[in-house]
């Protein structure tokens, strides 16, 4: 069996003005085969699809800045900034209702009820830092349409699938969107360490080569 690598690609600074399926299919352009996986932090996808906030464009209401309280400091809601995002988007009663009802869930044992209950987005916004210069004095939503972009990806590259990813250094990779071949478990462990560098090192795409049989040998 070939050997499974990961591969960081550097990048130029993406930007709305980018289409992200060409620039993948730029960069990557010679470094993949059918049985690859192509995987793109989520920010970088957001952010070519012009998915992002500047906090002084924002309005902040006295309700996004009692909610943000109760978020923990190395959450992207954690600020009023952060969360008024949130609620511009989601709702801001909708989003109030589920971080309080959440912690009542959560004391009966059931955790995360915040993230179902608040909307998508409440799981995958990033504040400001949290992605890649210019960017970092921005706030990020996730991206649109994850999976037809994946799939997009695929059939542009040749790989053998895509994967759009949610990874941090607190050891959380979480699938955002992925190709119907790739089983999203196995692959996003493999970027629990995460391979990508979203600031000076410009390696927002990943490469994991030989993916295919790596994950037939795990079934």
């Amino acid at each position: 069996m070939a050997e499974m690598e990961l591969i960081p690609v550097p990048t130029r600074i993406l930007t709305e003005k980018d289409d992200i399926i060409d620039a993948i299919d730029h960069y990557t352009k010679g470094k993949v085969g059918p049985d690859d996986l192509i995987c793109s932090a989520e920010s970088v996808v957001a952010i070519t699809q012009g998915r992002y906030v500047r906090p002084e464009d924002l309005h902040i209401t006295r309700v996004a800045q009692f909610c943000c309280r109760f978020i923990p400091d190395y959450g992207s809601l954690a600020s009023p900034h952060g969360m008024q995002s949130l609620m511009d988007v989601e709702g801001k009663w909708r989003v109030a209702f589920a971080l309080f009802a959440g912690f009542f869930a959560k004391l009966v044992g059931k955790s995360g009820m915040f993230y179902k209950w608040g909307g998508k987005e409440t799981a995958m916004i990033d504040d400001v830092t949290g992605t890649m210069p210019p960017f970092d004095k921005c706030i990020v939503y996730g991206p649109a349409d994850a999976d037809k972009v994946c799939a997009q990806i695929a059939e542009r590259t040749g790989a053998f699938g895509a994967m759009i990813a949610d990874v941090n250094d607190l050891k959380r990779s979480r699938v955002v969107g992925i190709t119907k071949a790739v089983d999203g478990d196995i692959a996003r462990m493999l970027l629990i360490d995460n391979p990508f560098g979203n600031a000076s090192q410009k390696t927002p795409i990943c490469i994991i080569k030989n993916y295919r049989q790596y994950q037939e040998s795990k079934k």
